[in-house]
């Protein structure tokens, strides 16, 4: 394989951070993390006014102060979390138990004694590299969907973390398949909702107002098997700690809805929504979730209406 260099200094920048943050106290440690985020909130300009301009169209009552005091506490929080994921690797998991509490737990207790499988969804809110450890020390093993990175170095870095706790990670490419394989067996699965897809499972979805293209996956596999849909998400505690919450199951679509598919996708969103207006220093406003306007929406919708059907494959015999 041949790794560029940037990717190898990215890499070993990294590695150097997780060496040095590993020789300190964790407070000390995550103290580091928050001014690192401060440091990428200077360094990174792009990312940074993509990140202001979603702010301003996600709250157009909050004036120009008010969104970067958000955004600053969002670079910073951001850090912190990198540092506390690297920190994860070290730690056993009596120790993860310690700093973690649960709330909700009687829903997963629930969802699982069905025995139809658990769909999770989560976004790029709060610590949520910790949900899928936590999960897999206080329920079960996890099969989760995640994004190849860029670098392929650190790619696997961050793979092997997730996976030391039997996680298991599938490409988007082809990830249907083994979902739905994990659901039949009575496991759980998991998946964020709040990227932007464009390919044959995307549905429109109302997101702070705005138009958005959203996997329709988790709604499909869950229509398709019967399993509830969970949204879980960890905030951070003052005192160093995080809470873990699970919400009660998204409420199925009825069976006279016109688009079910639709319709429990925007569901599933609202949930985030709620969580993110609440707190919305937690959520990544840094990446492109909006990606077009709604006239290009509306224009690409009647283009690709039969090219395009929203509805994933469940043939898993391929």
């Amino acid at each position: 394989m041949n790794i560029a260099l940037r990717h190898r200094l990215e890499y070993c920048l990294v590695m150097a951070i997780r060496g040095a943050t590993r020789t300190l106290p964790r407070g000390v440690s995550l103290s580091f993390g928050t001014i690192l985020g401060a440091v990428f909130y200077v360094l990174h300009g792009q990312r940074r006014e993509l990140a202001l301009a979603n702010l301003r169209a996600a709250f157009p009552d909050r004036n120009e102060t008010e969104c970067r005091v958000i955004l600053r506490r969002t670079f910073s929080y951001l850090g912190r979390h990198v540092i506390e994921f690297l920190n994860f690797d070290a730690m056993s998991a009596d120790e993860i138990l310690q700093i973690v509490e649960i709330e909700g737990g009687e829903y997963v207790e629930q969802a699982m004694a069905q025995g139809r499988g658990v769909m999770y969804f989560a976004g790029h809110f709060g610590s949520w590299e910790l949900q899928i450890m936590m999960h897999a020390f206080r329920f079960e093993r996890i099969v989760m969907v995640a994004r190849t990175l860029d670098n392929p170095l650190l790619d696997r870095l961050i793979e092997r973390i997730r996976t030391r706790v039997g996680t298991t990670v599938l490409p988007r490419q082809g990830a249907v398949r083994g979902l739905l394989r994990a659901l039949q067996g009575g496991g759980s699965v998991g998946l964020m909702v709040d990227q932007h897809i464009q390919d044959r499972s995307a549905v429109q979805v109302d997101y702070f107002g705005r138009p958005a293209w959203t996997t329709s996956t988790i709604a499909s596999l869950a229509l398709h098997t019967g399993a509830p849909i969970i949204p879980v998400f960890a905030f951070p505690l003052p005192d160093g700690r995080y809470r873990m919450v699970y919400e009660s199951p998204v409420a199925v679509p009825s069976t006279d809805d016109d688009d079910p598919i639709q319709t429990y996708t925007q569901r599933c969103t609202d949930r985030l929504e709620v969580r993110v207006r609440r707190d919305p220093h937690l959520w990544l406003w840094m990446h492109r979730r909006w990606r077009t306007t709604p006239i290009q929406d509306s224009q690409q919708m009647d283009r690709s209406s039969e090219t395009r059907p929203r509805r994933v494959d469940f043939d898993v015999t391929r």
